[in-house]
């Protein structure tokens, strides 16, 4: 199967052609048919298999088809959703190097910058836009944006972009397309929060599935070091100088811990970034910008850049802190071993991180080497005993009724057998031996 036996037009095979690819990847070969006769899809297929590919080639396709127009202020004829702003520009580059030989137009649109540039990019005209959620539906709102003669929607990444609570804007968004238009939703996994979400915006889909849910990629050696915290910012600057590691990401969990990290790597003459959400925008593209070009060759990124880095010769992944769960594991270890290639994910755990392990190994049916960082491994803590209330001593004494007598302690006789006047007072009560 090639790219030309796929029905695609001769200047898109072309520039795919240039760009080092001749052969599809499964989801390519199996949704770029459908897609181009009109039909709705629903694809689950792994990260790092070629998904941005099997969507927009046959919207650049069938874009080409209807023939670009250069008329100023034409709408948008396709809208690509997608969660991060790093994702949106990603999707922007390869929308622009498969259509460089077709008389098309794109926009990228996000938040995090100034508006100017996007809504100017708008009002010129622009046959296919790739957009955030957020920041487009504020265009929408501003009366920037219009999606009425929108022939083609595509959500990338619809789980991602449902995690991160964009499912209120994506309804709202779709509501303003029209209802004939063809949609095309992928993800990574198919939970019932995206069936559902597919059943409100697809008709009569074609459902396909290249991988199982949860899965990784065979071509990637997954290893874990059984580390506690304090020793592994030691650790990960001995992996990162060892031989074959060259160009790796670094997941942190807290955007304070990656910047403390990239302190710490520079302390050891590493030259390492930091991506996450506290940074500007054109801090982020700095960042990414430095990395693929290989002027930095560590990322240190929070779990925002998981989806959102399509670089190629990642050699290593790191999980420096384990992630939430199975399936953000699966999409940090896809940073690497792309598009055909090889890679490696190292993940640290500690002593809390186990049961984690666990559920990895079993939901991604890998082989996962164990390496302990630490010497022997360390024991698992035993449970607590249930601690038991000791028993009292001396029962705790009432207050003499009047006309009667408190209990007399083990042993003794009670005090109020005594005639009143030898009780003893105070301080000979005082001196009595406990």
């Amino acid at each position: 199967m090639t790219f030309e036996n796929l029905g695609l037009a001769e200047p898109i095979v072309r520039a795919v052609a240039s760009e080092g690819y001749d052969v599809p990847t499964p989801v390519q070969s199996s949704s770029i048919p459908h897609a181009l006769e009109g039909r709705d899809v629903l694809a689950c297929a792994r990260t790092g298999t070629g998904k941005t590919g099997a969507f927009a080639l046959p919207v650049l396709h069938r874009l080409a088809a209807g023939g670009g127009s250069r008329r100023a202020g034409r709408p948008p004829r396709a809208l690509v959703l997608c969660p991060t702003r790093e994702l949106a520009s990603q999707i922007f580059e390869r929308f622009v190097a498969y259509g460089r030989n077709l008389p098309l137009r794109h926009a990228v649109i996000f938040g995090g910058v100034n508006q100017h540039r996007q809504v100017r990019a708008l009002a010129g005209g622009v046959d296919a836009v790739i957009a955030t959620p957020g920041r487009l539906l504020d265009l929408l709102n501003q009366g920037c944006v219009d999606l009425s003669a929108i022939e083609t929607l595509v959500l990338d990444e619809a789980d991602r972009m449902l995690d991160m609570g964009f499912i209120h804007d994506i309804r709202k968004i779709v509501a303003r397309t029209p209802a004939s238009r063809q949609a095309l939703l992928f993800s990574a996994t198919v939970s019932p929060d995206i069936r559902r979400l597919a059943d409100s915006i697809l008709r009569d889909p074609v459902t396909l599935e290249t991988s199982r849910e949860s899965t990784t990629v065979e071509a990637v050696e997954q290893r874990v070091y059984l580390v506690e915290t304090p020793d592994k910012p030691a650790l990960l600057a001995t992996l990162l100088g060892e031989e074959g590691v060259e160009r790796s990401i670094v997941f942190s969990r807290t955007k304070h811990g990656a910047d403390k990290l990239v302190r710490r790597l520079r302390q050891a003459n590493i030259d390492a970034e930091a991506i996450h959400g506290n940074k500007s925008q054109n801090a982020r593209t700095r960042a990414m910008k430095s990395f693929r070009d290989g002027r930095t060759r560590v990322l240190i990124a929070t779990d925002i850049a998981s989806r959102g880095i399509d670089v190629e010769r990642i050699t290593h992944v790191f999980n420096y802190d384990m992630p939430a769960d199975v399936e953000t594991y699966v999409h940090r270890v896809g940073r690497t071993a792309r598009a055909g290639a090889s890679g490696v994910a190292i993940s640290f755990c500690g002593h809390e991180d186990r049961g984690l392990l666990r559920q990895i190994e079993r939901r991604t049916d890998a082989a996962i080497e164990v390496v302990n960082a630490g010497g022997a491994p360390r024991p698992a803590r035993e449970p607590r005993p249930v601690a038991t209330p000791a028993r009292k001593k001396v029962a705790k004494r009432k207050s003499p009724r009047r006309g009667g007598s408190a209990p007399a302690p083990s042993g003794g006789r009670s005090r109020s057998s005594k005639p009143r006047g030898q009780r003893p007072g105070k301080k000979a009560r005082a001196a009595r031996p406990a």
